[in-house]
């Protein structure tokens, strides 16, 4: 899954039988709190920013179906500990209906297939979440000026990862 912040977009790739990523369906993100830059503490409003997996679904949520996203990471607490951050929030989830305070929230009709989708994969299922679309251009300076001094090393590393999620 790649969900990008500024383009309100969620997309579900898959892999072909000769190994290659193919976009299997985009849907637009009705709802997702915060700004640019990732989430740094409990409260915040902010979606993380990252890469990420899916550790568990929710058929009973009260925002219809969910699937939580597994902020705070190892490296997300290991950055903490280091800037001397606590607190650092939870309960990261991509989700029906169409508010949020932190999660992504696709409407109740996307959130049934995504869920399908991730209850069907035979492994863990990865998902980055960027501040915006950097397969049309690299990150900037600005993309992590006003951020912590790792933003840009997390932001190169996103860009990375996703050279791949290409038509």
């Amino acid at each position: 899954f790649v969900a990008l912040k500024e383009e309100r977009r969620f997309e579900v790739w898959g892999r072909t039988d000769a190994g290659r990523w193919r976009l299997v369906r985009s849907y637009p993100v009705l709802a997702a709190s915060g700004i640019s830059g990732p989430k740094l503490q409990e409260g915040d409003r902010q979606v993380p920013e990252g890469i990420y997996r899916l550790d568990g679904r929710n058929p009973n949520s009260q925002f219809y179906l969910s699937i939580r996203v597994n902020y705070p990471s190892d490296e997300d607490k290991s950055l903490a500990r280091r800037d001397g951050r606590t607190r650092l929030g939870g309960d990261i989830f991509i989700h029906g209906s169409a508010v949020s305070i932190g999660c992504i929230a696709l409407g109740d009709t996307a959130i049934e297939e995504v869920f399908v989708m991730a209850a069907l994969s035979d492994r863990p299922v990865p998902i980055l979440i960027a501040p915006r679309d950097f397969r049309q251009s690299a990150p900037t300076a600005d993309d992590s000026s006003v951020g912590p001094l790792w933003l840009k090393a997390r932001y190169d590393a996103l860009a990375k990862a996703m050279t791949g999620f290409k038509e």
